[in-house]
């Protein structure tokens, strides 16, 4: 069994959602933490565990994060944090595909399926240790979550969208 962890120097959770119908809002968790596990060196029996803390959200805009991380969207206080645990990967010759596990937020755990695709390894010249990343896109919705009910999707858009680029190096 091998376990791989996200260099967080090197590793980004984020996500985009528009505001007025008009422009993308960026903003990432701050203290986003990857484990890959997998016997099989193809890693098709991979397990991913993606969390983060919900209070390390960060827009650079320190009024609207305050607010992400009000009662009216993350409820911080009471969901501290966010959890992807995968069940089943696809992952074909050419490293990409998909990862579909539970995405638990805000309460609420949906089972999704997200785009995944996983570098060649290398050696990184700085450690000499072995380092491959991995990165997962996709979207969701705010209101499967019940994330922001009383924010109307034409200020907020419903559809989240979010990459995880993961630095990873044997744990």
């Amino acid at each position: 069994m091998s376990t791989w962890k996200n260099d967080p120097a090197h590793s980004r959770l984020g996500f985009v959602a528009r505001h007025l119908g008009i422009t993308d809002i960026y903003g990432r968790f701050a203290d986003a933490a990857l484990t890959v596990e997998a016997a099989r060196e193809d890693l098709t029996d991979a397990v991913f565990t993606l969390t983060a803390q919900t209070a390390g959200i960060d827009t650079r805009v320190p009024p609207r994060d305050e607010h992400l991380r009000s009662a009216d969207f993350f409820a911080v206080g009471q969901f501290p944090e966010l959890r992807f645990t995968s069940s089943v990967v696809h992952l074909g010759p050419d490293r990409t595909g998909t990862v579909t596990g539970a995405l638990s937020l805000h309460g609420v755990t949906r089972e999704m399926t997200f785009d995944l695709c996983v570098s060649n390894q290398v050696t990184n010249p700085m450690n000499q240790k072995p380092t491959i990343s991995f990165k997962v896109s996709g979207a969701f919705k705010r209101s499967d979550f019940g994330i922001g009910p009383s924010i109307p999707a034409a200020i907020v858009g419903d559809v989240v969208r979010v990459t995880a680029d993961m630095e990873c190096a044997p744990a």
